[in-house]
């Protein structure tokens, strides 16, 4: 079967938040009501290269991962071998994850937690923060720049971190414009799925310091933690190898203690 695009992904994304149009006066008390959430500045800070670890059941790139994953245990793992936060996968269609997981897990562990989705409304930010998510992620890719921007305002309203994703110069010029938490260089183009640590490397090399950024994607070793923090990279954001691992603490622990090298700017 051949891999969804981006465009497929983005089109079932309208369409579940259409859904919950009806709901939105909901969606806000609850929000609303929700207790504050950790920072996800917490995370960002440090001497060595931060390991963000995600729940992950499948993807569009590499199939079904660990379909059977339990998302607090494996959240639970993650925090003992040393995970700074956690990402959790939301979308259900294409990537098997749900909100009840992001919920579970932020109320299971004492490290900030990303909701990592195709974030394109408003509604989506008031169910992060009524699940108990730290921070959002938004992909340049997928938004305008008025989108981008509209959202990233609502998101620091709502008392969550920002995490502004790019694959190109262009998007991380506008990223900036939105005074990001923290940028994520994707080494993988979401418009072929092609990884390419070589592309993350040079452009982490051009946030500004000052900026957090995590490398994400195409990370499941150390050398690769130590190519990355070579370039820049604050922290690393893992997925696929510590998900289908029988041993998520262990695999994490071994990525974290690489030294931060900083960035020239």
């Amino acid at each position: 079967m051949s891999q969804p695009k981006l465009d497929a992904i983005l089109t079932a994304t309208r369409d579940r938040v259409a859904s919950l149009r009806t709901q939105a006066r909901e969606l806000e008390r609850r929000a609303a009501a929700a207790p504050k959430p950790l920072p996800f500045a917490r995370a960002l800070a440090g001497r060595d290269v931060g390991v963000i670890a995600e729940v992950k059941r499948r993807s569009p790139s590499a199939g079904a991962i660990r379909e059977d994953l339990d998302a607090v245990a494996h959240a639970q793992a993650y925090t003992q071998g040393g995970a700074v936060a956690i990402s959790v996968l939301t979308d259900e269609l294409y990537f098997g994850g749900s909100l009840d997981d992001l919920a579970r897990v932020a109320s299971a562990v004492s490290v900030p937690v990303l909701r990592k989705d195709f974030i394109l409304d408003e509604l989506q930010l008031y169910e992060a923060r009524a699940a108990g998510a730290s921070a959002v992620l938004l992909i340049v890719r997928a938004l305008t720049a008025d989108g981008l921007r509209a959202l990233g305002r609502a998101a620091r309203d709502q008392g969550l971190g920002v995490l502004v994703e790019v694959h190109s110069v262009g998007e991380l010029e506008l990223a900036l414009e939105v005074e990001p938490t923290a940028v994520g260089v994707n080494s993988r183009d979401l418009a072929t799925f092609a990884v390419d640590l070589a592309h993350a490397e040079r452009l982490v090399a051009l946030v500004p310091r000052g900026v957090p950024v995590i490398a994400e994607s195409g990370i499941a070793t150390r050398a690769d933690v130590e190519r990355m923090a070579a370039a820049g990279a604050d922290l690393v954001l893992v997925g696929t190898s510590v998900a289908r691992t029988v041993d998520p603490g262990a695999a994490v622990r071994e990525l974290t203690g690489v030294r931060r090298q900083g960035r020239g700017q």
